[in-house]
């Protein structure tokens, strides 16, 4: 097995998220995350599309018109090369962004804190900057993207691992026996 990834469960985790230190830093950021351009939105599983669906009425108070008009015309996702992702707009924000001054947040988990959904939001998403490939299994790897080097530089301050900083999508993806495993290797 490679020295650069453990071996839970069968899933392979790359010793980053152990070694890395990662905590989002949204006021240098100003959430990068949902605005990097490219022809490709985030990723989506297909049960997501079912759970988003019924939500969109709640979920479209907080998007600007030019993304409510775009969701109900063409829809929130699309089908590239086998892959399903979320639309973006421009090439640009995902179609869920809303503005909180300059800063790009979801507006899927803006309803979900404000308990009107019970859906936070797309799985890769809430486990960015890790994504996950299958590889004969899922494989769990860190992305190091120039957007983040504040979150970088943050989780160093405060001396949080990038495991750590992703607990809560984690616990949601894979359980919590599969993080206390993780954390255990750890030394934790």
């Amino acid at each position: 097995m490679n020295s650069k990834f453990l071996d839970i469960d069968g899933i392979l985790v790359s010793r980053e998220l152990l070694e890395r230190k990662f905590v989002c830093d949204l006021a240098k950021c100003k959430g990068a995350c949902c605005t990097m351009e490219s022809d490709y939105g985030a990723p989506l599983l297909e049960d997501e599309i079912e759970q988003i669906t019924p939500i969109l009425d709640k979920v479209f108070k907080y998007l600007p018109q030019e993304s409510v008009e775009e969701i109900r015309k063409n829809g929130f996702w699309e089908k590239k090369e086998g892959t399903l992702l979320v639309k973006s707009i421009n090439r640009r924000d995902c179609v869920f962004v809303y503005y909180e001054g300059d800063i790009a947040k979801c507006a899927i988990e803006k309803a979900y804190n404000e308990n009107e959904v019970d859906f936070p939001k797309p799985i890769s998403c809430h486990l960015f900057p890790v994504r996950v490939a299958e590889f004969g299994g899922p494989v769990l790897k860190f992305e190091e993207y120039t957007e983040c080097k504040p979150a970088l530089e943050k989780g160093e301050r405060e001396n949080v691992n990038v495991l750590d900083f992703l607990k809560n999508s984690i616990i949601r993806s894979y359980g919590k026996t599969f993080f206390k495993k993780i954390q255990k290797v750890n030394g934790n």
